[in-house]
């Protein structure tokens, strides 16, 4: 029985118990009247029975309508989330072991299925809401902490060396990408990456466009091994074989069980930010690209009834987003597509609206784009690593990295900057002085930003 027949049950009993109590107590009071006036001493006791019956009634309504209260709060206590309720933290379903449960379903199951799907109808507006506010819950491997680890730029096109190089190796993504850093990656609480290219079999490339990518949609099996849980379609590359491509990409990680931030059906999906519910927080993801920075881009901007990304070369919609964002989130991260390619220097572009992200509420911003590390900067408190580069993108020999973001009751306890090296097609973790030669050279870039021998960020 669910709690809300519980509640009507004890509603209509204690309002029967109280009737009578109220109908025992008319009595009495009429009776003891009745003896005053005909002043007949002679049954002056005569008030008593009823009384007490007044009494008894009374008493037993009382303890009665307390135990009900009780009995229905036990159940609502033992089932929580099942009341008709505003969505939150609490409440929120987690649709990534529900989609789990549903494939590992047994075939003999309907009656069962059936069953719970009667039971669960509130559980299911759940989902759906979930599903439409991008809401998802994760369990994090310390009750104290989250650990958000972020990579840059990567590749699954078949036609370019560093998938080339996979394939003649057999395929296996540890060959390109070591089991060190694969290690890093899966143990981090929620892992996030550019995902710099459309999945799909269809479309055309984009006209006059020098590089154009496209991957096999089976590669983003890749995505899973490497425990990678959200990706960035706000970049250049999204849209190179048009709306088709596009679109099956969203599908596509859909159907892997990957978030996406920053690119959508539509300008409201595009603009959306992704929610993660874990360790009693609300951490916030919202994603944007400056890239290309003209009125007429080849990668399509969303519309309200076209798909496309989320653009901030005119950053003031991102600008708005985060600061919606901020106010229903604990934390919120910004990752933005800018820079300029092959520069390590940042530009004006980049400097201008990280300042501008800080004062809209952002707690961590990352970049990507320029294909290599950029400095890292403090404003007022807030880091923000420009460009993380090239994470596992092409053949050349180039310094890389991992950041590791620790948060703790909404605030952000650590930064590491994790040296990596992606060469021969490899991505590597660099140890002793190849770990070194790159902090130090971070340190040299970042002005009065103090960085450790494990690569822990002053904050």
């Amino acid at each position: 029985m669910n709690s809300a027949n519980k509640k009507g049950i004890c509603l209509r009993c204690s309002f029967f118990v109280t009737k009578i109590a109220i109908f025992a107590y008319n009595f009495a009071l009429y009776d003891i009247i009745n003896i005053m006036r005909k002043q007949k001493y002679k049954k002056k006791y005569s008030f008593i029975l009823p009384f007490c019956i007044t009494l008894t009634f009374v008493t037993l309504a009382g303890l009665f309508m307390v135990f009900s209260y009780l009995w229905v709060v036990e159940d609502t206590a033992a089932k929580p989330g099942t009341g008709k309720k505003t969505l939150v933290k609490e409440d929120i379903i987690n649709i990534d072991n529900v989609k789990k449960h549903e494939e590992k379903k047994p075939q003999d199951a309907d009656d069962m299925e059936k069953t719970e799907n009667a039971e669960n109808t509130d559980s299911a507006q759940g989902i759906e809401q979930a599903l439409e506010e991008n809401v998802f819950v994760k369990e994090a491997a310390s009750k104290d902490e989250v650990t958000i680890t972020f990579a840059g730029d990567i590749l699954f096109d078949a036609n370019f060396a560093i998938m080339v190089s996979l394939l003649q190796r057999g395929g296996d993504i540890s060959r390109g990408i070591t089991p060190e850093v694969m290690e890093e990656m899966k143990s981090a609480d929620i892992m996030m990456l550019n995902n710099e290219f459309p999945y799909s079999d269809r479309g055309e490339p984009t006209p006059d466009k020098a590089f154009t990518f496209r991957a096999k949609p089976s590669t983003v099996s890749y995505l899973g091994e490497l425990g990678v849980d959200i990706v960035s379609l706000a970049n250049n590359h999204a849209y190179d074989h048009g709306e088709e491509a596009f679109l099956d990409t969203l599908q596509t990680l859909k159907d892997a069980g990957i978030h996406y931030v920053g690119a959508g059906v539509n300008a409201e999906e595009a603009e959306r930010p992704v929610y993660y519910i874990i360790n009693d927080m609300k951490i916030a993801f919202v994603s944007a690209t400056q890239i290309e920075r003209n009125e007429t881009p080849d990668t399509k901007e969303a519309t309200e009834s076209t798909p496309g990304v989320f653009r901030c070369w005119n950053g003031e919609k991102l600008i708005q987003t985060v600061k919606e964002t901020k106010e229903n989130s604990d934390f919120v991260i910004v990752y933005v597509h800018w820079g300029t390619e092959n520069q390590a220097e940042t530009d004006w572009a980049q400097e201008n609206q990280a300042r501008e992200l800080v004062e809209a509420g952002a707690d961590l911003i990352v970049g990507d784009h320029p294909h290599c590390l950029q400095r890292i900067e403090i404003i007022k408190g807030v880091p923000v690593f420009y460009s993380l580069g090239n994470f596992w993108f092409n053949s050349r020999d180039i310094d890389t990295g991992l950041l590791k973001a620790t948060i703790s009751e909404g605030k952000l306890e650590s930064c590491q900057f994790i040296p990596c090296l992606q060469s021969n097609c490899t991505t590597t973790l660099l140890v002793g002085e190849e770990k070194e030669r790159v902090l130090e050279w971070m340190r040299e870039q970042s002005e009065d930003v103090k960085i450790d021998s494990e690569g822990y960020i002053g904050l």
